[in-house]
């Protein structure tokens, strides 16, 4: 802290403060008096409001008048087809309107898309204000994504380039408009009885647990419930409110997870450096040394497999094992030493430490103990191959889809990779058949894989790909693929594109919007994959008595029959004669229930328990037994039901069913309300439909 200086210009509507100058020179230390300190190295702290300057040589009163701000406000009060007055309660609204959208175009452009986290968190928020500022101009349509055109024409001469990607820009706020659109109302009504219940109690703090329901039913993010108490003189509860969002997190399990409650590494983290990772070389090492031991959460001298079968962690001061980072899963393999044999099930990292994570299959383990890692060499081979493949499948998202599709996760494990990535839409066939081949063609060119540690400046320089967001040290590793693709990366890579093999994308889906996720298999398991759905192809293929080729033509077909017949079912039009409602016209009256015993030429079972759901949906209570013959094959096919009214009396259509059948030289089953059974003497059928009306008549008139 220090003394400052306030520099001001007197204006025609008042002083305005321009810049602010801090004499940085003493650290506080506790309470005055008596308790500043001077500081080693003083410095001077400049800052100059650079639209407020802008407005002064402008000679404008706010801001938001000035040539690269008014165009946007005039326009925000065109598309919410009001007036913008500067002095009005809407004024101020179209101000804050035009300078969410504003902030937003260029997020948006730099692939930070509205989401629940983070920076993505706060484009959300934004627009979702925006949007209600709308909402209470009158707007009740998406509006904003119309000013993005605006945006880049008033900002084109110092970022032409926001100008390239409007298009995108505009469609991912529509669909953020669109979402908080779909829930505002309700949103808003639920909010006005909270208020109305708080003055009814005499509160005067909206309740954490009110801001949670709000924010996950309605998407009202809390700042802006806040802002909205704060019009009514109402504050708000933030401790309770993140309460509330750890509790959730802990019942569905999206809280954050540690390796440790407590950190046992304490003590080894102030006598040791760290592990030394040697993966990058080798999948073996002879000679690392056992440096610490934790089991039951706490730092051990030795272990005793006799004695303990829980999961321990042995930390090494050089591995071969790669921990868990940067979505590339943690190696397995085995740790062997003179005197025992430790079974590593996964590799974490905890800061500078490599955690060696398993069980001690025999023997005892101490500390200083010499052993040899030996990392599972083969899956290690299968996460590598896996990994090269995510960056080829980056570089082929950007070229075919555009620069906007950057990364935004991924998870690497043996021959199969998650990549999630930037884009508004779901990508057509057409566009995954084209990534797919552009992925394999980078493949079969076998281009040298390479990666050296360099400044990050340099990285800059050359252009090398990094995460929007993510903090890296001042040297970092690059990885290049031929002259086409250089990443920052600190995982294990191939040394040759071509020793992938083959990558197949075997699913597209959103995770978020804005956020579109690949899933592909790599080497063996891809070339496993390919033989096991052509095995399917060809027993489908088989079974429909068709070629391969035919198959989809064969089952779009049969797809068009069967929904003709439901169609039929459903309209009653199965077989002339044989509708729902002229079979309850015909029905024979036996006390208080019609029954329904006819034959349906042709009919197939599906279509004969349609009519029966509609007979006992539209007559109850019914007793219908339907039959249709195949004279061909002589064969039989019976159907009956019986509306749950007569089952609660103790009918059984089984029990009916099966004395029909007999007649049939047949058998049948089923439930009580509903029963099949099969006859092989066609010849028979109007002796069994004799047998059917017979049987039920007796047993309603007994009942």
């Amino acid at each position: 802290c220090g003394p400052c200086s306030e520099i001001y210009c007197h204006t025609e509507f008042g002083e305005v403060e321009i810049w602010n100058l801090v004499f940085t020179q003493y650290n506080r230390v506790g309470d005055p008096p008596n308790n500043l300190r001077p500081l080693p190295s003083k410095n001077i702290d400049t800052g100059m409001g650079l639209e407020r300057m802008a407005a002064v040589l402008q000679g404008v009163e706010t801001n938001f008048h000035i040539d690269i701000l008014r165009p946007i406000v005039q326009a925000a009060a065109e598309v919410c087809h009001t007036r913008y007055d500067p002095q009005s309660e809407h004024g101020c609204r179209l101000r804050r309107i035009a300078d969410h959208v504003r902030a937003c175009t260029f997020a948006i452009h730099e692939n930070v898309y509205p989401g629940p986290n983070k920076e993505r968190y706060v484009i959300k928020r934004l627009l979702r204000r925006a949007v209600l500022d709308g909402h209470r101009i009158g707007v009740r349509e998406p509006f904003l994504y119309e000013l993005v055109r605006v945006v880049a024409e008033v900002m084109r001469n110092p970022y032409p380039e926001i100008s390239q990607t409007v298009e995108r820009v505009a469609q991912v706020i529509k669909k953020e408009e669109e979402n908080f659109l779909g829930t505002i109302d309700a949103g808003l009504e639920r909010i006005e009885r909270v208020f109305a219940q708080m003055r009814r109690e005499g509160r005067g703090v909206v309740s954490g647990r009110d801001a949670f329901d709000m924010y996950q039913t309605h998407g009202f993010p809390p700042e802006l419930f806040e802002s909205m108490a704060a019009e009514h003189n109402f504050t708000f509860d933030w401790r309770g409110y993140a309460a509330e969002m750890q509790r959730h997190g802990a019942i569905s399990g999206t809280g954050e997870k540690t390796v440790f409650k407590r950190d046992p590494l304490e003590g080894l983290k102030k006598a040791m450096q760290g592990s030394r990772f040697l993966g990058y070389e080798t999948t073996e090492v002879d000679d690392a040394k056992v440096i610490g031991i934790i089991a039951g959460g706490q730092l051990c001298d030795k272990a005793d497999a006799a004695t303990s079968d829980q999961q321990i962690t042995l930390v090494l001061d050089k591995t071969p094992f790669y921990g868990e980072m940067g979505g590339q899963l943690g190696d397995r393999g085995e740790l062997v030493g003179d005197r025992f044999r430790f079974e590593v099930v996964d590799t974490q990292v905890d800061g500078s430490f490599t955690l060696h994570l398993g069980r001690l299959r025999h023997g005892v383990v101490a500390l200083n103990d010499r052993v040899t890692a030996r990392v599972d060499a083969p899956r290690r081979e299968g996460i590598r191959r896996a990994h090269s493949a995510t960056h080829l499948l980056h570089y082929a998202l950007r070229k075919h889809l555009g620069s906007h599709a950057e990364q935004q996760g991924s998870k690497v494990d043996e021959d199969l990779l998650r990549f999630d990535f930037t884009h508004p839409d779901a990508l057509e066939p057409e566009q995954l058949e084209a990534i797919e081949s552009e992925v394999n063609a980078r493949i079969r060119a076998a281009q040298p894989i390479q990666w050296q540690n360099m400044p990050l400046s340099q990285a800059r320089a050359e252009g090398a790909i990094m995460l929007f967001g993510e903090k890296y040290p001042d040297t970092v590793r690059v990885v290049s693929m031929g002259q086409f693709s250089k990443e920052l990366c600190g995982g294990t890579h191939l040394d040759n594109t071509g020793r992938i093999g083959l990558l197949k994308i075997i699913g597209e889906e959103s995770v978020a919007a804005g956020t579109r996720r690949i899933t592909a298999l790599t080497g063996p398991r891809a070339l496993a994959h390919l033989r096991a759905v052509e095995q399917a192809l060809l027993r489908t293929a088989a079974a429909l008595r068709v070629r391969p080729e035919e198959v989809p033509e064969r089952v779009g077909s049969l797809v068009q029959e069967m929904r003709k017949l439901r169609k039929q079912a459903a309209t009653g039009t199965a077989s002339p004669g044989a509708t729902a409602g002229q079979l309850l016209a015909t029905a024979e009256k036996v006390a208080d229930v019609r029954l329904v015993v006819a034959e349906i030429p042709g009919a197939t079972a599906p279509l004969l328990r349609e009519v029966i759901d509609q007979l006992r949906r539209k007559g109850a209570p019914v007793a219908a037994l339907l039959a249709s013959c195949d004279q061909s094959a002589s064969k039989v096919l019976l159907i009956a039901g019986l509306s749950r009214d007569l089952t609660a009396r103790g009918l059984d259509a089984v029990a009916w069913v099966r004395a029909v059948a007999q007649v049939l030289g047949g058998s049948g089953g089923g439930r009580a309300d509903l029963a099949q059974a099969g006859g092989k003497n066609a010849e028979k059928l109007p002796e069994a439909l004799q047998r059917a009306r017979e049987t039920i008549r007796q047993r309603l008139e007994a009942g």
